[in-house]
């Protein structure tokens, strides 16, 4: 077993070496490096090195090559290593943290073995991890010399081994650090009251919206003043934007009936063919080509007229899920699970008590009444039945086999011998059941071959694509010209902003790497693309906008800056105006005006952030505890509005024994942020550049 995993390991090294290694023409072309951590510059190869481990473990574990996806999870691993081996080792190094190999050994096979080993070794009758497995493969490995065919799965597994050890350093970091946290018994007692005190407020608020802009007035040099006091709020990640068009891959008209024709051809043949399954296997796009199905199992198609097919029957061609669809009975036989096919009307209680029952029971039976005086069975199940469900279709539950309804309603209904109402209604955990069997069980079973084929376009269909795309390449030149032109093909125009150098999908375009290495690697401003070829669409893009990492243009966030500087000069003419005003907040609300508003909160906390009808303003229930009870605060300027706060009452919490409580919840989030906090923090040190871009 072991070998075969590794051999497709290692079939994936040598593809993923070979294309860049140091002679490929490929890399010769540019400048290999991928990145820089902490000054050092990170070259591909260097890169390639700790992909090939990765991928190499990821067959190792799962038997098999990692899907494109998988591939760009393993690149961002490998990428998040490089970091960890540079930025991070000079910090463990500094702390004296290692891994000898007494603790490698107990990953491997002592007490702690990692997850990875334990998924790979299992037993495959209990599915648990089963160590003589493992301590048998790893017999194995030691016997292997270098001349041995499998010595290649001994280097292998020596890479697995060597890549854990980064992991269990980063552990020991974190331990020791969040082991170096503590909480004081004051730091408790704070959060104690911090949670439990109860402030009784009174406040006015006034929102910005309610003054008009022609009450204020401000200069071009305000909001660039504005903009220098408040630079670090205007920090941008490197980004680009693009406008495109997609022009679909879609079978036309004339595709469909060529598929039509074909599958008509197919079909007679398909009546003669001696070997069903071989025949369907040979033509099909799908892997169901050949099955085994009890009545409730059939596809549709057959299943609405199961009643009368017969051995050699050949149905359709049908559309089917995107497919041109064939059916083949080749067998009706008997299965040993029946099939039964019912309607029902259910009837639910409205209270969970003999009463609620008593009362769906006897409508439950009022109900059979009246279908055995011949009413519509259909017509009640959609005006009387609670099961939406099944309700608008006239209660029919189609076919169903055993085990698919619950026990009550399938021993009624397998226990039928006839077809026709079942006259007692049937109790469930859902109701009361009015149950007609529409047709009686069945162990009738039916082998089917399928043939179904995709409608996929014809060459001519896709050249023809092409060529309108190509076309739209060649009339452009800049923006203005390929909307323009766009517009001429009636080819809708879509908008991408803020796209990451590293991402891979954009907006609905499911695979669209190549375009985003073409805005950051080949693309200038204005640029219009050659044709992407995506899955199902060419798409022709034009690059828009070129947002650099650092601090914005003020022309870029002028539009936010002016909303900031608006809402200022509106803070300064509220606070003016109620400064002016004497006496309570009340009186100073009803000389205000209307757009004044006062309110109270009787349970208010420190831990609280907002206060009801003004927001998020953390700043102002600080404030509010460091007030006297009495006191009224000066106008203060929060994010909608300005808001003046009366303190009515404090209650502060009586004094307690214990803070254990609160000394291990605090610790609790403390501990939760170190490791992200020094993370962050050794990362923004390390002056991270990512140019992976470059190459995936």
């Amino acid at each position: 077993m072991a070998v075969g995993i590794v051999a497709v390991a290692m079939g994936l090294f040598i593809v993923g070496t070979d294309l860049f290694s140091s002679k490929s023409s490929i890399l010769n072309k540019r400048d290999t490096t991928i990145g820089e951590i902490a000054g050092q510059e990170v070259d591909y190869e260097e890169f390639q090195e700790q992909l090939d481990k990765l991928v190499n473990n990821f067959a190792l574990r799962t038997n098999r090559k990692p899907s494109e996806n998988e591939m760009y999870t393993l690149r961002q691993q490998a990428w998040e290593m490089m970091i960890v081996n540079t930025a991070f080792e000079s910090q463990y190094d500094k702390l004296g943290i290692e891994v000898t190999d007494e603790e490698s050994w107990d990953m491997i096979q002592g007490n702690n073995i990692d997850f990875n080993i334990k998924q790979t070794f299992v037993n495959p009758q209990t599915g648990e991890f089963d160590r003589s497995r493992l301590l048998q493969y790893l017999q194995q490995l030691n016997q292997i010399t270098p001349q041995d065919q499998g010595y290649n799965e001994k280097l292998n597994w020596k890479l697995f081994e060597e890549s854990l050890i980064p992991g269990r350093k980063r552990l020991k970091y974190d331990n020791l650090l969040v082991k170096s946290t503590y909480i004081t018994e004051v730091e408790a007692e704070n959060q104690y009251q911090d949670e439990t005190s109860v402030a009784e407020i009174k406040y006015l608020y006034v929102p910005y919206y309610t003054v008009d802009d022609s009450l204020i007035s401000y200069s071009d040099q305000d909001l660039r003043n504005y903009y220098n006091e408040h630079q670090e709020d205007y920090k941008t990640e490197e980004s680009r934007g693009i406008s495109y068009v997609t022009i679909p891959v879609i079978p036309s008209s004339l595709d469909t009936l060529f598929f039509k024709e074909e599958m008509e051809r197919i079909r007679e043949d398909f009546k003669t063919s001696k070997d069903d399954s071989l025949f369907a296997k040979s033509r099909s796009d799908t892997r169901n080509f050949y099955d085994s199905y009890s009545i409730d199992q059939l596809p549709e198609r057959l299943k609405v007229n199961y009643s009368n097919l017969s051995e050699g029957d050949v149905r359709g061609p049908y559309f089917v899920d995107g497919y041109l669809t064939l059916y083949k009975v080749t067998e009706i036989t008997k299965d040993t699970i029946p099939s039964v096919r019912a309607r029902h009307i259910l009837v639910k209680w409205q209270t969970d008590d003999e009463a609620g029952k008593a009362a769906a029971r006897a409508k439950a039976n009022r109900i059979i009444s009246q279908l055995k005086r011949g009413a519509d069975f259909a017509e009640l199940a959609r005006t009387e039945s609670e099961d939406p469900g099944t309700a608008p279709r006239g209660g029919d539950l189609g076919w169903f086999g055993k085990g698919k309804m619950v026990k009550s309603f399938e021993e009624a209904a397998f226990g039928a011998t006839s077809k026709g109402l079942i006259d007692r209604p049937v109790e469930s955990q859902f109701g009361y059941h009015i149950i007609d069997v529409t047709e009686t069980k069945t162990y009738t079973s039916f082998k089917v071959a399928t043939i179904a084929r995709e409608i996929t376009p014809s060459d001519e269909t896709i050249n023809e694509a092409y060529l309108r795309a190509e076309l739209l390449v060649s009339e452009s030149s800049d923006y203005d010209s390929f909307v323009e032109n766009s517009k001429k093909d009636s080819l809708e125009v879509f908008t991408a902003d803020n796209i990451d150098k590293n991402q891979r999908r954009i907006n609905d375009l499911g695979d669209a790497r190549t375009v985003v290495q073409w805005v950051y690697r080949d693309a200038s401003l204005g640029d219009v693309s050659n044709v992407f070829e995506l899955t199902d669409n060419y798409v022709v893009a034009v690059l828009t906008s070129v947002v650099n990492e650092g601090i914005s243009d003020f022309d870029e966030v002028k539009d936010e800056i002016e909303s900031k500087v608006k809402n200022k000069k509106k803070a300064e003419y509220i606070t003016g105006k109620l400064n002016g005003i004497e006496g309570s907040l009340d009186q100073k609300s009803n000389e205000y005006g209307p757009d004044a508003s006062v309110s109270s909160m009787s349970n208010l906390k420190e831990s609280d952030n907002t206060i009801q009808n003004v927001g998020f303003v953390p700043e102002v229930v600080g404030m509010v505890f460091g007030m006297e009870a009495g006191k009224t605060s000066a106008p203060t300027e929060v994010e909608n509005g300005v808001v003046m706060v009366e303190l009515e009452t404090l209650t502060t919490a009586p004094e307690i024994a214990d803070y254990s409580a609160y000394k291990s919840k605090l610790e609790q989030q403390v501990s939760g942020r170190v490791s992200y906090g020094i993370s962050e923090a050794i990362r923004e040190n390390a002056d991270i550049q990512d140019y992976r871009y470059k190459f995936f």
